[in-house]
């Protein structure tokens, strides 16, 4: 008898996954090979159903013969170990992010011998409706609380990028490029406390009370399901930062980030330009230590930023302070420095990992933005954060746009730089509709 191959990703089957199963198992001997949780990551959201439950699914289904791992978006290995005659799929793949795997697996039948099938793959709304129910669970704070350090278990490194409202919070939600290698998306979004104020035409000094801030967090997670990581600035006092991290908890923040300075907040890119206080290593420790024992969950992460390199201290400093804010609790560090290449980061994580192989590296690379991703990672890096592009991008260009009116007097000439309002419309959309 023939053995025929079919691939699964889903949380849930629907009666058209059952349907191709049929028409699968009626050809031969049926194999289901089940995507692991980190390939499914690499090229859509990780799966909110278990890995070994997702494989439960298939496993009462008399027709399937046998229920396999699958971990790469490849056929090369399932051909090379299972020799099937057929591979069945659904005719939804022929673009989009695994059009590349359907490329390939034709030119792998081509060398090992073996036939696709591929049938129509037609689901009604009310599938749909059910997946976007799933979709929508990443929402719920239990659910995306924990999703930073899982994606971390599962990716390479993690892309963020900040979001300082709803708007913001929506474009980082669904931009995406379709590469040859699958669908490249952000991971996380940064709430960053400078987007925040200055989007409010305030200053960048902490001078945004927690309750403004917790109430635009509150907007971004409305309108969106990735993980959130804020920007706590220096915490401020410790019996406060308690209540902070709490509340923070509750709602389904991912992290919070908080940097080793005293005083009156100054922006750190900086530098030594202004007055700027770096906190005694064990009281910081102390405040990381004290809001640590109020979490009740195991998901939220405290992450200490070190500001040791933009002081001008040195990395010795910096992975002293290291030593001291893990011990203290901290669930990764941020090292922050505002020169124009690596160097020093690098050092300081090739030092730190052979101490702490397990503990995140968190960068902000906005002054060396010329390192690829992929190069920050291959040196240790957990979490890459674009901290302050989109309110950045957009000022220039509404001021640009004020500008032109006046000039012109009327507003046609900047309709080819204005969104059309359908648009705008459609891309906010009405929740039920």
């Amino acid at each position: 008898m023939k053995k025929v191959y079919m691939s699964f990703s889903s949380d849930f089957l629907h009666y058209g996954h059952i349907e191709l199963m049929k028409k699968a198992a009626a050809m031969g001997e049926l194999i289901i090979g089940v995507l692991s949780d980190d390939v499914i990551a690499c090229y859509k959201k990780p799966p909110l159903v278990s890995f070994e439950n997702r494989c439960k699914l298939f496993e009462d289904f008399g027709f399937v013969t046998r229920v396999i791992k699958k971990d790469e978006l490849s056929y090369r290995k399932i051909l090379e170990e299972y020799h099937p005659d057929i591979i069945v799929h659904g005719d939804d793949w022929k673009t989009g992010p695994k059009a590349s795997v359907r490329t390939e697996l034709i030119e792998l039948l081509k060398e090992y011998g073996g036939e696709l099938v591929e049938f129509p793959y037609n689901v009604e709304n009310s599938v749909n409706l059910v997946e976007d129910v799933f979709t929508g669970r990443l929402s719920m704070p239990e659910i995306r609380r924990g999703m930073l350090k899982r994606l971390m278990r599962l990716k390479p490194y993690i892309r963020v990028m900040e979001a300082h409202d709803g708007i913001t919070g929506l474009i980082v939600e669904n931009a995406a490029y379709e590469s040859e290698h699958g669908r490249v998306e952000y991971d996380a979004m940064w709430e960053s406390s400078l987007c925040d104020s200055t989007s409010r035409g305030k200053p960048d000094i902490e001078l945004i009370d927690w309750s403004d801030r917790i109430a635009r967090i509150n907007e971004i997670m409305e309108v969106t399901t990735k993980p959130i990581i804020v920007d706590g600035d220096t915490g401020g006092q410790t019996e406060h930062f308690i209540y902070v991290v709490q509340t923070l908890e509750r709602i389904g923040v991912s992290a919070v980030i908080i940097e080793d300075k005293t005083g009156t907040k100054r922006n750190s890119l900086f530098g030594t330009d202004v007055k700027q206080t770096q906190d005694e290593p064990e009281h910081f420790a102390d405040k990381i230590r004290a809001a640590k024992k109020v979490l009740r969950t195991g998901d939220f992460m405290i992450i200490a930023r070190i500001e040791s390199l933009i002081l001008k201290k040195g990395v010795d400093d910096a992975v002293e302070r290291a030593r001291c804010y893990v011990r203290g609790g901290a669930d990764g560090i941020m090292i922050h420095s505002k020169e124009k290449t690596p160097d020093e980061v690098y050092e300081f994580c090739e030092r730190f990992r052979k101490e702490f192989p397990d503990v995140p590296i968190v960068v902000v690379p906005t002054t060396y933005n010329n390192i690829p991703e992929r190069e920050l990672a291959e040196h240790g890096i957990n979490v890459i954060i674009h901290a302050n592009h989109l309110i950045r991008s957009a000022f220039p260009a509404m001021e640009k746009t004020a500008v032109e009116i006046l000039k012109n007097g009327c507003s046609q000439c900047v309709d080819d730089a204005c969104m059309p309002i359908k648009k705008v419309i459609s891309f906010i959309p009405v929740k039920g509709e």
